[in-house]
């Protein structure tokens, strides 16, 4: 199949080309080809041609099932089979073979790649064709004669004629009808059955060796072939003529429409404003509030439903929107387990989302629920999933979700969709491959999802949900190295950034200790309201009121009375009934003081517990006495007794009964986290770039970019013509270059470049590097090496090495 292609690559044209590569990233990523032979391996394989079907509209899997069941399809052929205009076939056909899924030969018959059909194992439910069983060992020349009389044919020749006489028969509905008209009673219904609800159906072996049954009758005549003694089939052709010439295998070339309405676009875009503020403002109270009580999960996994219903009434969240972020939070790693707490807790990471710009930590959250794997609002027999809890339809879930974006992203302008039934019939059009039942069951989830992120509004797309359906089907799973492409992706990113223009960073302080802020609150403003506040309202309008209580808690924080009273009035008056309170709790605030420790140490003999408080080199534990007998220390235990230790003492350990400590888990870093590669092949760690840690994109910044699409096919058009004696020069340059290599390797190297294998190599500097795709320039080799992610090129005299990699 990879020569049908390969031929092929070679008579195209560099626009043609160009669409192939633009359309099939897959096949143009580093190490990206520069011979045809290895692109066509690459548009072959038969996962990545999987993959490109899934992207695909409902027509060309249409059409390409179509062509399956044909023998020698060609482009007219298949718009008879089908009933259907030329003009109705071609377009789609050309999408075909835009993404190297299909191909023409020279006289039009269409060749289809190979994972193509793998994917349908009986297309148009029709089994193998007549050739298939014809040619299979198990058919003896004197069997393939009984059928050919059995037929009607004339004296047999040679094997192949008579397997061809007896197809176009068999396959020929009129010869098909005047041969069954001797066959017994009940054979007309058995091959209807095989012919609709085939190909292969169990059956009852005995009556295939008895002579007068239908069975037997079609056994004889190669209508049914058993594969085993319980199990029969029809053939391909037969199945066709039996279904008659009014079949014709169904086809829509044109998208259904989705029933819309007309929305004001400047409401949808208020609506986005509200939301949006809110999500990010949500999440970072959410995450507070696992700072300070961790989020147990379930022994069966997940969090339960108590605590999802405590941490909404402790945020003052929804239900449904407690779901959605804490799942959202977890995909964005700013959630994560914690052994030592027993529960969810704040990760590192979300120390540094905090200090980032609103925009920023929009887009982080949106990413993530982007390539989400779960559906927090779906329900299955009228229940929700459990919260962070495994999901069996994985992947599936975020396709649904893209999918359904997709097609919202298609509508007009300042329109909606009205009915949910047509907007799903045209999301099963552009992504057929996705299961309907599950599309049925996730989508309105997806739906209100994008309603709580501020994605949809008025069953309208915001601008921030066309921006998120801008970036592809391909986002990435939950794990994927690939999200921060997402994250910075310059048009979401300035759709966040008006998304959040309508912040409100002042707030109105009323006499009556209320404060009030029309309209959505930034982040700051409302953490520091919730600090000091007790949140009444929310929604267009947000109502705070201060109490003695609340006050309290704020100083109880480390908060002194004058920074309180700064940081509010940096966002409004204060009016004096507020700053009396302040001020009046603020006097009272330490009365009665409790001391935190780190553990506590204790002897009998008070002049040792003197000495060690006096010890100078334990002065870094923060040793005092509280009593003769009772020393407190501010390390934590481990580490005091560790201590100790070293200074000579022999500590013996007791139950600790400390305080828990809240603090961060420390995430697990992307496998290219610490190191990045620079262009030139150089490698650089991160903290040698001032604050560039901050930044999970810079992988992915200094990355080489793959080359454009129509650029690359010009050079492979340009350097892969025909060369007959390639293999030979190749193996002459390197002999004669090469000298410092035994011939052995130098055959490996020259197999890196007839080839594209893998391999290792050391120069005469010690250096090492993996290449492939290896092509000869002068005397030197410009290989693609792994280590600097780029073409680089090894002079030929100074490799003294090679070896296989695998």
């Amino acid at each position: 199949m990879e020569d049908h292609l390969l031929g092929w690559l070679r008579t195209l044209d560099e626009d043609r080309l160009g669409r192939i590569l633009a359309n099939r990233p897959d096949a143009i990523a580093a190490p990206w080809p520069r011979r045809l032979d290895t692109l066509a391996q690459r548009l072959g394989n038969g996962f990545a041609v999987m993959e490109t079907l899934r992207a695909l509209p409902l027509p060309c899997l249409q059409l390409a099932e179509a062509a399956l069941a044909m023998t020698r399809p060609t482009a007219d052929t298949l718009a008879g089979f089908l009933n259907r205009r030329a003009e109705d076939v071609t377009p789609w056909l050309e999408h075909l073979y835009d993404h190297a899924l299909a191909w023409p030969d020279d006289d039009g018959t269409i060749h289809l790649a190979e994972g193509v059909t793998r994917w349908w194992s009986a297309p148009l439910s029709l089994g193998e064709p007549l050739e298939h069983y014809l040619n299979s060992w198990s058919i003896s020349n004197d069997a393939l004669h009984a059928l050919a009389r059995a037929v009607g044919l004339p004296a047999p020749g040679n094997k192949r004629r008579t397997i061809a006489r007896v197809i176009e028969t068999l396959s020929d509905a009129e010869r098909l009808k005047a041969l069954m008209r001797n066959a017994p009673g009940g054979t007309v219904p058995l091959l209807d059955r095989f012919a609709w609800d085939g190909p292969t159906l169990d059956v009852d072996g005995g009556r295939f060796v008895t002579q007068g049954t239908p069975e037997k009758w079609c056994a004889d005549h190669g209508l049914l072939f058993r594969p085993s003694w319980h199990l029969a089939e029809i053939p391909r052709e037969v199945a066709i003529s039996l279904r008659g010439p009014g079949y014709h295998p169904s086809y829509r070339p044109v998208a259904p429409e989705v029933a819309t309405i007309p929305v004001d676009p400047e409401e949808v875009d208020h609506l986005m404003t509200l939301a949006a503020p809110h999500v990010v403002e949500r999440c970072a109270a959410l995450l507070d509030n696992t700072s300070k009580t961790p989020l147990p999960l379930l022994k069966t996994g997940g969090v339960g439903v108590r605590e999802v219903r405590r941490v909404a009434k402790e945020t003052g969240c929804d239900e449904d929107e407690t779901r959605l972020l804490l799942e959202v939070c977890a995909v964005a790693r700013l959630l994560a387990w914690d052994e030592p707490s027993g529960g969810m807790i704040p990760t590192e990471r979300f120390d540094r989302w905090r200090l980032d710009e609103g925009s920023a930590r929009l887009r982080v959250l949106l990413a993530a629920w982007w390539r989400m794997e779960r559906s927090s609002l779906r329900k299955i027999d009228g229940k929700y999933g459990t919260v962070l809890g495994d999901d069996p339809s994985g992947g599936t879930v975020a396709q649904v979700r893209r999918a359904v974006l997709a097609v919202l992203a298609h509508l007009p302008a300042s329109t909606a969709y009205a009915d949910r039934d047509s907007l799903m019939s045209s999301v099963h059009w552009h992504a057929p491959l996705i299961d309907v039942p599950l599309l049925r069951e996730c989508a309105p989830a997806v739906l209100d999802e994008a309603r709580l992120l501020g994605l949809l509004a008025n069953n309208a797309l915001t601008d921030l949900g066309r921006a998120l359906a801008g970036l592809g089907g391909k986002a990435g799973d939950e794990n994927d190295d690939s999200v921060p492409m997402v994250e910075y992706d310059p048009i979401l990113a300035e759709a966040a950034t008006r998304a959040l223009a309508s912040v409100r960073r002042s707030a109105l302080f009323g006499p009556d200790l209320t404060a009030v802020v029309t309209g959505p609150p930034s982040t700051e403003l409302a953490a520091l309201l919730d600090r000091t506040a007790e949140r009444e309202s929310r929604g267009a309008a947000s109502v705070w009121r201060f109490t003695t209580e609340s006050v309290r808690r704020a100083l109880d924080q480390g908060h002194e009375a004058a920074e309180l009273l700064d940081e509010l009035a940096a966002v409004g008056t204060i009016p004096q009934p507020l700053e009396y309170l302040v001020r009046d709790t603020a006097r009272r605030h330490g009365e009665v003081t409790v001391t935190s420790v780190g553990c506590v140490v204790q002897a009998t003999d008070t002049a040792l517990l003197a000495e060690i408080a006096a010890h100078r080199r334990l002065g870094k534990l923060g040793l005092r006495l509280l009593a003769p007998t009772v020393l407190v220390s501010a390390a934590p235990a481990e580490r005091t007794l560790s201590t100790l230790r070293e200074a000579g003492y022999s500590p013996v350990p007791v139950s600790d009964t400390g305080e828990i400590t809240i603090h961060r888990v420390k995430t697990e870093e992307p496998v290219n986290g610490k190191l990045i590669l620079l262009p030139g092949g150089q490698v650089a760690e991160l903290s040698e770039f001032p604050g560039i840690e901050e930044l999970e994109a810079a992988p992915y910044m200094f990355a080489e970019p793959a080359p454009d699409p129509y650029e690359h096919a010009r050079r492979l058009i340009a350097d892969n013509r025909p060369d007959d004696d390639k293999s030979g020069r190749t193996w002459a340059i390197i002999g004669r270059m090469a000298t410092r290599l035994p011939t052995a390797q130098q055959s490996l190297l020259g197999f890196v470049v007839d080839r594209g294998v893998r391999a290792g190599i050391t120069l005469t500097d010690g250096l090492t590097a993996t290449i492939s795709h290896g092509e000869l320039k002068g005397g030197a080799l410009d290989a693609w090496c792994e280590e600097a992610g780029d073409y680089l090129e090894f002079p030929l005299a100074e490799i003294v090495e090679v070896r296989g990699a695998y």
